[in-house]
């Protein structure tokens, strides 16, 4: 684990643009109980997480689509919730960075560290805002 003063600004930079930190196992149980879509963005202090996946969920949040709720963990330094949160992935490998999409506490979209550290930031919003159209739509009643 890193001391926790060289992560604050990791973690700012999720929160100030409206993610939620669950921090225990507790707290990605309550979010991913409610109704609806969650993103869930698994953070890591890694530099595909600075330069790519972070600036890229940020950029995509502009969509006019969005999730219901997002909430973020962080790799490596809130292990229990990053564990719980990886525990609703089905099976994948664990990655991180990662961002995944659950409709109602089921994974519908997944994007592993892989398809990061290979993208640019634009092009990650660009595929999250597709994903968001696709699994987070509203559907008339």
């Amino acid at each position: 684990m890193y001391p926790e003063i060289m992560v604050i600004p990791m973690r700012e930079e999720l929160t100030r643009a409206g993610i939620a930190e669950a921090r225990t196992a507790a707290e990605v149980d309550t979010a991913l109980a409610k109704p609806g879509t969650t993103m869930v963005v698994v953070n890591s202090i890694c530099g595909c997480a600075a330069g790519k996946m972070r600036p890229g969920v940020r950029m995509a949040l502009s969509n006019p689509t969005l999730p219901d709720q997002s909430i973020t963990v962080f790799a490596g330094q809130d292990r229990e919730a990053t564990e719980k949160a990886r525990s609703y992935f089905g099976g994948h490998p664990p990655t991180s960075p990662s961002i995944a999409i659950l409709r109602d506490g089921q994974l519908v979209y997944l994007m592993q560290r892989s398809a990061i550290e290979t993208s640019t930031a634009p092009a990650i919003a660009q595929e999250l805002q597709r994903a968001f159209d696709t699994y987070c739509a509203k559907t008339p009643a």
